[in-house]
């Protein structure tokens, strides 16, 4: 699944070694994935096991889009998307700088809700601008087509706020046969402004630890058997 996103968040190294740790309540409990963009998915895939210890599988290719993807669980119903151009589509990209990317940065983070369309009725109803949901699909390795909807907010808080999907009932999440052995230990946002961007979770019912800062933020720890990576803006 991808998404467009006016503002990139670059990926920082952690030096130190940790072991995997249980649950973090410091996780909004809804989030789905979160994306990891690069320029060349090989390198991509290779970063992350650097890192972590932890390869990534190959996930398929998003027809029309011009991208495909390498997916790493990162515990029950979340996982790690890296994604990149796809050589075999000449087509415009949805997120057109993947292929200016030096470096892995991530380009965007999913909620999934119970129900999109119910979720609709609700920002409808509190009046805030989104598009409609859209379907959308992938084809993985073994044939399987994934189906899913999505919803986008109109304005996303420079990136702050995620996009939401609701996977179709027939599609095994991507999680459940990803790759094992990363957890994410956490995934919070910084704002100059905390009560006002805590007041658009609110109403977006999603639980996004949000801490002050100068600068809007996003932070998230994956920890793996060899390592952290540690994403920040």
């Amino acid at each position: 699944m991808m998404i467009r996103r006016r503002s990139f968040i670059a990926l920082a190294v952690g030096a130190s070694f940790a072991p995997l740790s249980t649950w973090s309540a410091d996780v909004p409990s809804l989030l789905d994935h979160f994306i990891l963009g690069c320029d060349d998915l090989d390198r991509g895939i290779d970063f992350v096991e650097k890192h972590t210890g932890v390869r990534a599988a190959f996930g398929g290719v998003h027809p029309g889009r011009g991208t495909r993807n390498a997916l790493l669980a990162l515990g029950e119903r979340r996982y790690l998307e890296i994604m990149a151009p796809d050589p075999a589509q000449q087509v415009t990209l949805q997120i057109p700088r993947l292929r200016e990317l030096k470096e892995p940065r991530i380009v965007g983070w999913a909620v999934h809700p119970a129900d999109v369309s119910q979720l609709a009725a609700h920002l409808r109803e509190a009046g805030v601008a989104f598009k409609d949901p859209q379907p959308g699909s992938r084809q993985r390795p073994d044939g399987k087509v994934l189906h899913w909807k999505s919803l986008t907010l109109d304005d996303d808080h420079d990136g702050l706020l995620p996009f939401f999907i609701e996977w179709s009932a027939d599609s095994l999440h991507p999680s459940a046969d990803a790759p094992k052995g990363c957890r994410l230990e956490r995934f919070a946002a910084v704002n100059p402004h905390p009560d006002d961007l805590a007041k658009q979770v609110a109403i977006l019912q999603i639980d996004l630890p949000i801490s002050s800062g100068e600068k809007p933020a996003l932070q998230a720890t994956i920890a793996g058997p060899h390592g952290q990576l540690t994403a920040t803006f």
